[in-house]
């Protein structure tokens, strides 16, 4: 595989026994993993997880309330103001992108797809704004079509973890697919995200308190992986 953690993977366990007692854990933790942006239908959910980018979910949930009431059909978002997009999504970060993508994305939709999200993995990576990780949340929770979710946290985990020695998420994604049953891809993703985000941190992970330092063999690491 290659990669810095590759003389400590050969020393531990199988990556498919290593897999299966992250799973076990993160199931016992995460039983309930859902989407956590607030969204009715498939345009809401693409629209939210286009402003999820490099923001937090919860600051999201804040702003969509207003958005959705303001523009309520893919025709109102593909024939939105830009300056008016930009203020109702400001405080989402990188504004001024996240509303051309979601304008122009709006607006591909309606001449590719006839106003629609599209399901398949191909058509949604047709739409501006859309990457990999987009679709997969798309997918997943509009669709329910399995999908691994890379974010920074699911990229960090699957590291500290033992699960891949890659940072290019497109390779991350791979070794996850491998690794974990399809019709768990969605969930499992959730559930490092969660984890991510409330125990193994990026720059000081709770080691002490985490239920997977038994086998982790990133315990006592405190710099990002």
């Amino acid at each position: 595989m290659g990669g810095p953690y590759d003389s400590l993977m050969k020393e531990s366990p199988s990556l498919q026994v290593r897999a299966r007692r992250v799973r076990r854990v993160l199931d016992q933790l995460y039983p309930e993993a859902d989407c956590p942006l607030t969204h009715e239908g498939l345009l809401q959910l693409l629209v939210a997880t286009i402003l999820s980018a490099q923001c937090t979910d919860a600051r999201v949930n804040m702003v969509t309330p207003g958005l959705f009431k303001r523009f309520q059909t893919v025709h109102d978002f593909a024939n939105a103001d830009l300056k008016e997009l930009q203020r109702l999504i400001k405080s989402t970060g990188f504004f001024r992108s996240k509303a051309r993508n979601i304008r122009a994305c709006c607006r591909a939709m309606i001449e590719q797809f006839g106003g629609e999200v599209p399901e398949s993995m191909d058509d949604l990576l047709k739409l501006p704004g859309v990457g990999r990780k987009t679709a997969n949340v798309v997918r997943g929770a509009g669709f329910d079509q399995p999908g691994i979710t890379v974010d920074t946290h699911v990229g960090r985990l699957s590291r500290r973890l033992g699960l891949s020695a890659h940072k290019d998420p497109a390779k991350v994604e791979h070794d996850l697919m491998a690794l974990v049953p399809q019709k768990d891809w969605t969930r499992f993703s959730l559930q490092l995200i969660f984890h991510g985000r409330r125990v193994c941190h990026a720059r000081k992970p709770q080691c002490s308190e985490c239920a997977m330092n038994a086998f982790c063999p990133r315990v006592g690491v405190t710099s990002a992986a």
